[in-house]
């Protein structure tokens, strides 16, 4: 057994559809949706399969029009002993939406997953880690809707999302019943480096990401968070025509090697969902 083994880390899965990223989202706005093939069931089961293979569990962060569409994938995901969890009803990132049209979005989403899996809903993960310094109110709205945790803030610095100096492990969110968990980085010349997963995981060598890793669990002792899309494991995807070079670049890069190398990352760390995690109340920040 892998010395990485003996330290719990968190595997999730953000269930969307290839044509459903942010990336795209000037040419396939989620009115136009039904206009394409969905590939998420089979991308999902694929990631199911090599969880199955491996005795791993997950969080599952789901698109709500996903699960109104496809109940049974949800179903299926839950039946598997995985933790379902929310995604927002149509990808649009936070800090594009008002208040109200935020809590809207989300508590529409949490309803229809729920009444699906006919189990409360805690989890929440942003479109895009969409969670920055101009949403920080959304982090009220989820607690009123009754999330217990939250694993959307990214403590990076990106075109999109990121809050860099945000802390790199769990932490209560002050004054609420809510818990974040950041997506994991690792310290280098004093820099946070994305290793969580996703693209990250796709651009750097597997052997580069394997270091990052064991040294967020055996030189910090902490667990990392992970993530990934089923589209990932799916190269053979249609293109998106009119997308922007740097948006193909991220969409499109390494697609290939997610698998062999999502397969390598299972044998190599254990793995629980994030409802698994202690959620501790007196998190602190670290230093």
């Amino acid at each position: 057994m892998p010395a990485t083994m003996a330290q719990a880390n968190y595997l999730s899965i953000d269930v969307e559809d290839y044509y459903q990223v942010s990336a795209f989202e000037s040419m396939v706005g989620y009115n136009r949706w039904e206009d394409y093939t969905p590939r998420v069931e089979a991308n999902t089961a694929k990631v199911l399969d090599l969880l199955q293979t491996h005795g791993v569990s997950a969080t599952f962060f789901v698109l709500g029009w996903t699960a109104r569409k496809f109940p049974g994938l949800v179903q299926r995901i839950q039946a598997l002993g995985h933790e379902i969890a929310c995604h927002s009803m149509h990808h649009r990132l936070i800090y594009t939406m008002t208040p109200a049209e935020f809590r809207a979005d989300t508590r529409t989403a949490k309803d229809i997953l729920e009444q699906i899996t006919g189990a409360p809903v805690r989890g929440y993960r942003a479109p895009s880690y969409s969670i920055t310094r101009d949403s920080l109110w959304a982090f009220d709205i989820l607690a009123e809707l009754g999330f217990t945790y939250d694993s959307s803030i990214f403590p990076i610095r990106h075109d999109r999302y990121g809050i860099p100096d945000a802390p790199r492990f769990p932490y209560r969110l002050g004054g609420r019943d809510l818990i974040e968990f950041p997506l994991s980085t690792s310290k280098f010349c004093g820099l946070n480096v994305p290793v969580a997963g996703g693209g990250y995981f796709r651009l750097f060598p597997y052997a580069f990401t394997k270091m990052a890793l064991q040294g967020i669990n055996q030189r910090e002792g902490q667990s990392f968070i992970f993530y990934l899309h089923p589209w990932e494991l799916d190269p053979e995807q249609p293109r998106i025509t009119g997308a922007s070079q740097l948006s193909r670049f991220r969409h499109y890069l390494n697609l290939s090697r997610t698998a062999p190398r999502f397969v390598r990352l299972l044998k190599d760390f254990y793995f629980q969902p994030l409802g698994h995690a202690q959620l501790n109340l007196d998190f602190q920040r670290p230093s």
